[in-house]
């Protein structure tokens, strides 16, 4: 005799939990990625050969137990299954959201959400254009707008971000980033459970903006100070 489920939706309901936590999981994967690389981009600031020697640095890691790239392939290949989880989750959880409102409304302003969490789908879109923008660019089959070579990691970042509209694009997209983060970071100890007290709320807030602020900070840095003329070939 089949058992019955007692609750009303309770399948559906730990359905949307494991999305979500497949979501935070996913997300933290993704803080992690961005810190490191962050820091690497700042090795501009420290000329041409620095930065040079961190990009190489990235292919021969781990050699001679892995081939050359192996240690970098390994990462792509988490950050690429992580990137199709995330946006899975996201697109379902959008869905069953819209699914739940049987009956038309009208839109109030919802003064209890925050700006980052109204603008978390849109920003999510953006980041996930500028992502494929940002690979085509760099990585393959790598595009240097100024015309110049492309097998020179610093002179292409320095050609790219001493472009205005590229620097301005990137900008935005690290604006979306900060508010992604913002409300990942908080939406992620939601979902893990650290939110359970008025403390533990202001906290998880608070580190969502430090976050935020030190990731797509220090990501705008590098393209300022390009445009600026500080950084230079």
């Amino acid at each position: 005799m089949a058992t019955t489920t007692l609750v009303r939706g309770a399948r559906a309901s730990r359905s949307t939990i494991t999305l979500k936590l497949l979501m935070a999981a996913s997300g933290i994967i993704f803080i992690g990625f961005v810190l490191l690389h962050m820091y690497g981009n700042l090795k501009a600031f420290s000329g041409h050969d620095a930065y040079n020697e961190y990009a190489e640095h990235l292919r021969t890691i781990g050699e001679p137990m892995l081939p050359r790239e192996g240690l970098l392939w390994i990462i792509r290949s988490v950050l690429i299954v992580s990137l199709v989880v995330h946006v899975y989750c996201a697109a379902a959880l959008w869905k069953r959201a819209n699914k739940a409102r049987t009956t038309k409304y009208v839109m109030k302003k919802n003064i209890a959400s925050s700006f980052s969490s109204r603008l978390m789908r849109w920003g999510g879109l953006t980041l996930l254009l500028f992502i494929i923008w940002h690979l085509l660019e760099f990585t393959v089959p790598k595009v240097n707008v100024a015309g110049g070579e492309t097998n020179d990691p610093y002179n292409l970042l320095v050609d790219s971000f001493d472009t205005w509209w590229l620097t301005l694009i990137y900008l935005v997209a690290m604006f979306a980033l900060a508010m992604h983060l913002h409300h990942g970071v908080w939406s992620s100890a939601q979902t893990l459970g650290l939110t359970n007290n008025a403390r533990a709320r202001r906290n998880a807030k608070s580190l969502g903006w430090i976050v935020a602020i030190v990731i797509a900070g220090g990501f705008s840095l590098v393209p300022i100070f390009v445009l600026a003329g500080v950084i230079t070939k």
